[in-house]
């Protein structure tokens, strides 16, 4: 059965948007590690074969840059003039022939 959404069995809890004190302070202290070992990080990453560093490099942009969702796109291409439907077509013949040129 569960809650309704938006309801909770505590009304006096903390309220939405508050941050969590623990996972702030865990922050905090994790970038307090870092900001004091930076100079032995950047050694170590500097020591690492080409590879290795590239595949660490890959492992903390997902900690800054934002990941992208999969996307969908369903065209009714019963509602496409015929014009539309030939350059759709036309389109992809090119593509498929450029990749078979590689």
């Amino acid at each position: 059965m569960g809650l309704k959404k938006g309801t909770t069995n505590n009304p006096a809890g903390r309220p939405a948007g508050t941050p969590n004190k623990l996972t702030a302070d865990l922050r905090q202290r994790i970038n307090e590690v870092l900001e004091n070992n930076w100079h032995t990080i950047e050694a170590d990453i500097k020591a690492l074969e080409p590879k290795d560093r590239l595949l660490f490099i890959e492992k903390l942009l997902k900690y800054t840059v934002p990941t992208l969702q999969a996307t969908s796109l369903s065209v009714d291409y019963e509602k496409l003039s015929d014009e539309q439907l030939d350059h759709i077509i036309d389109e992809l013949k090119n593509s498929v022939a450029n990749e078979s040129k590689r």
